[in-house]
């Protein structure tokens, strides 16, 4: 499975180059989209129910609150930019939970944007490497140091404010 935010190069180059990958849409990203979308004032409730969807680690329990907040919202205009943005991203967002065994850190790429921001940031004391081998030994002692952390913590590295 990989996971991105949908520019269009971007998507289109993954399912062209990894075949028979599953791609899956960041869920941070996606629900920032659809909450950008509505308006600021006395959406508290909508705002709410949107972010509990996200929290939802069954699919087809997704798909029937996803149908019950179009049914509660559909007749208020305020919101139909939204209830297109959920609509259109609703399953490429959820993919991570087609599979057998879910993985809740697969819902975002923000683990993956800081675990590269924490390579660069180490990368950039040393400045320069006197051979490849040396920034090789650094970065992969930095991804073992994260992937222990990964793997031992409980967080599910995706917060819904």
């Amino acid at each position: 499975m990989l996971i991105s935010d949908t520019h269009k190069g971007l998507v289109k180059a993954i399912k062209e180059t990894f075949v028979n990958v599953i791609w899956q849409r960041c869920q941070v990203h996606f629900l920032r989209n659809i909450l950008s979308r509505a308006p600021k004032k006395n959406t508290e409730e909508f705002r709410t129910e949107i972010k509990t969807l996200f929290k939802i680690q069954d699919i087809s329990l997704a798909r029937k609150m996803k149908e019950e907040i179009f049914l509660k919202y559909e007749t208020e205009k305020k919101f139909q930019n939204s209830l297109d943005t959920l609509d259109k991203g609703f399953e490429d967002a959820f993919a991570y939970l087609a599979n057998d065994v879910i993985h809740s850190r697969l819902r975002s790429t923000n683990c993956l944007e800081r675990l590269n921001q924490e390579v660069r940031r180490r990368e950039k004391v040393v400045r320069i490497f006197p051979n490849e081998d040396s920034a090789i030994r650094l970065i992969g002692a930095i991804l073992i140091d994260i992937n222990e952390d990964w793997i031992t913590t409980s967080k599910l590295y995706i917060r819904m404010k």
